[in-house]
């Protein structure tokens, strides 16, 4: 009599996959590479990012977040305010043309999320950034604290169009820098972490990483987003990770059409992007001027081959790393878009050297 078949708990449950397919990894990108959208996660040094960088055929790193450092472990990272003259005498002086970065100005704060204290923000926001431009910065990062955690001196929660902060996006457009923005996170993330959320395992591990029951809703976010970007038709956004919302990339599409000085990367949404591959196909083709390559992710060389694997092989159901980097934790398996040669050159570097000033393909 055959063994009874044991029940197993949904949690215990890793079935390992009977398809076998040809994997077709590339050991560097097919042309040069401008990683647009990346953090100095764990202090990492120059000389071995360098070393990567040449071995998979990456010619800049843009360092997003240039004036903040980030510790990290296999626990994910913290934040912490530096001074931005440490990464540009450390790496981009150090390795003219292979390092750049952008800066956070006064928005580079975990441990005060009180903007308007006084009158005085928004002034200090623009000396800090013209300061840091001076320097060496290419542009200004704000995060996802923005609608989500920065807060005025009543305790009210400061809207992403908040037109206190006109200025600031006004003038990084007259300075001819783009303001790279992340505005809300993955769908899911504003969803009741419970069995139907497919972001379940990520955001058990990581609690704190939901926005349920937040004070603005991820639409209301994203509509706030667009209205302030109305606003500012004189200067270039780079919306990260697909513009925030891979899961409808209709949407996107129409965000595009609609604004002519928005520029997007996918930068960790390998994973969204590659489990609708026809689709994401004919998205990148459609808009191939307008999408910036980036990974935010630890640099290392297995990381940057499977984000050239993705765009430039057919290859089907493969794995990719994870939020922060680590292997062996795929929600689902991806599929290659195999992106003509053309698209390939705007979105691995051509984008970039036209968004970012400064940048070179070489």
């Amino acid at each position: 009599m055959a063994d009874r078949v044991p029940d197993l708990l949904l949690k215990d449950f890793h079935p390992e996959p009977m398809l076998r397919r040809p994997a077709h990894v590339p050991e560097r990108a097919k042309f040069p590479v401008i990683d647009a959208h990346n953090h100095l996660f764990g202090a990492l040094p120059p000389e071995e990012i360098v070393a990567t960088m040449d071995a998979v055929g990456v010619r800049a790193f843009v360092n997003v977040s240039g004036n903040v450092s980030l510790p990290f472990d296999e626990k994910g990272y913290t934040i912490r305010r530096t001074d931005l003259g440490d990464f540009i005498d450390r790496y981009v002086a150090a390795y003219p043309g292979r390092f750049a970065a952008l800066t956070m100005s006064e928005f580079a704060r975990w441990d005060d999320f009180v903007l308007f204290r006084d009158n005085r923000f928004v002034d200090l926001a623009i000396q800090t950034l013209e300061a840091d431009v001076a320097r060496g910065a290419r542009g200004l990062k704000i995060t996802k604290e923005l609608g989500l955690q920065f807060r005025d001196r009543d305790g009210a929660m400061i809207p992403v169009d908040d037109e206190r902060l006109f200025p600031i996006w006004r003038r990084a457009g007259e300075l001819g820098l783009p303001v790279l923005i992340h505005v809300s996170d993955p769908v899911a993330f504003f969803h009741p972490i419970d069995a139907r959320n497919e972001h379940y395992l990520t955001l058990h591990e990581f609690p704190g990483w939901s926005f349920h029951g937040s004070f603005f809703s991820k639409e209301a976010l994203l509509r706030q987003r667009d209205r302030m970007i109305a606003r500012h038709p004189g200067t270039t956004f780079i919306l990260p990770h697909v513009a925030n919302n891979p899961e409808d990339l209709a949407s996107v599409s129409a965000l595009l059409d609609r604004y002519p000085n928005v520029n997007l990367d996918f930068s960790a949404r390998i994973d969204e992007l590659g489990r609708q591959p026809y689709s994401a196909r004919d998205f990148m083709i459609a808009y191939q001027d307008r999408i910036l390559f980036g990974t935010d992710m630890p640099v290392a060389p297995d990381m940057y081959r499977c984000y050239f694997r993705f765009l430039e092989t057919r290859d089907e159901s493969f794995d990719y790393p994870d939020y922060i980097g680590r292997w062996g934790r795929s929600r689902w398996k991806i599929h290659g878009l195999h992106l003509p040669d053309d698209v390939l050159r705007r979105i691995y570097y051509e984008n970039a050297v036209r968004t970012i000033p400064g940048l070179d393909a070489g």
